[in-house]
């Protein structure tokens, strides 16, 4: 997959399926995910990238564009962007 920092995710595979997550970093073959609350940004998730399926909207754009540029982030913003689609307050939600 291209680039999934900043963008939202699925788990496919493991004891969190169907958990929704954002993307915080990405290397060769793995991905680093918060949902904010079970896996706050002090103690992200190490997933495979093969167990994941991402959504093709990112967080909102203010949010996006601070995990780029490496800034400081809250655990309730990050819980507040999977809320948001989780209740599908925003359209254009797709998964890929």
């Amino acid at each position: 997959m291209k680039d999934l920092v900043g963008r939202l995710v699925v788990s496919t595979a493991g004891h969190d399926a169907d958990m929704l997550y954002v993307v915080m970093a990405q290397e060769s073959g793995f991905v680093y995910l918060t949902d904010g609350k079970y896996h706050p940004l002090e103690k992200q998730k190490k997933k495979s990238i093969k167990h994941i399926s991402a959504y093709k909207q990112t967080v909102p754009e203010e949010l996006y564009r601070r995990i780029i540029n490496k800034e400081e982030i809250f655990n309730h913003e990050i819980k507040y962007a999977i809320k948001i689609l989780r209740e599908g307050k925003e359209e254009g939600y797709v998964k890929e």
